[in-house]
């Protein structure tokens, strides 16, 4: 058994990576956090991101701990720890997709609706297959079933909604992950550090322009 982190992201932490996530992956369009031109109906004030929330403020939670372990599972077919990069459960992926699709917010609530019963598909497949739950399946049987929706334009037809749930996961599962610090080390991206020292630009630049 493949057991949850044993500690949940503090909520705060989460909302803020959902609010970064919403405002510079292209898997968000306009419609998503952070963009739409006033507060969500049914919703109400803007988050104050100053606060300390737990799990069930701000809006209820969505999965239960029988879908996180799922969800767990299968953030780490899809990303898996590999060299120095560690898997997408040990960066709290699942909590970034669990605040994602509880968020009371279009696309937020669109991919609610493909995440869930989705996770259940996933559960129902595993156990029709093999007997177990995901969780609790080899990484060859994990394999066999996403193998099976991972390409959306080749699947069977008895797979095409799993195959709508897997794509929409997938993304937001690399979408959570690749933005945090782990996951933009394990791409390459050094962003705004300082350096031990610096150059400057190159002699062919310099005189490129006059400068020598």
């Amino acid at each position: 058994m493949k057991p949850l982190p044993q500690k949940r992201l503090p909520r705060r932490e989460a909302v803020k990576w959902m609010l970064a996530a919403s405002a510079t992956l292209s898997l968000m369009d306009w419609r998503s956090f952070g963009a739409q031109p006033g507060p969500a109906k049914g919703y109400g004030l803007d988050l104050n991101l100053l606060e300390t929330y737990k799990a069930g403020d701000l809006w209820p939670l969505t999965l239960t701990e029988s879908q996180r372990r799922t969800a767990l599972a299968l953030c780490d077919v899809i990303l898996p720890a590999e060299g120095k990069s560690p898997a997408a459960s040990e960066l709290h992926v699942v909590d970034f997709i669990d605040e994602w699709i509880s968020a009371p917010y279009e696309v937020q609530q669109h991919h609610r609706e493909i995440v869930v019963p989705g996770l259940a598909w996933l559960e129902s497949e595993s156990t029709q297959r093999f007997q177990h739950a995901f969780a609790d399946l080899t990484a060859t049987q994990q394999h066999a079933i996403c193998d099976d929706i991972c390409f959306a334009p080749k699947v069977a037809l008895q797979f095409r909604t799993a195959a709508t749930f897997f794509s929409v996961f997938r993304n937001l599962t690399a979408g959570g992950f690749y933005t945090t610090p782990a996951g933009w080390r394990d791409v390459g991206y050094v962003g705004n550090v300082a350096l031990d020292h610096f150059a400057g630009p190159p002699p062919e630049v310099l005189r490129h322009v006059g400068l020598i």
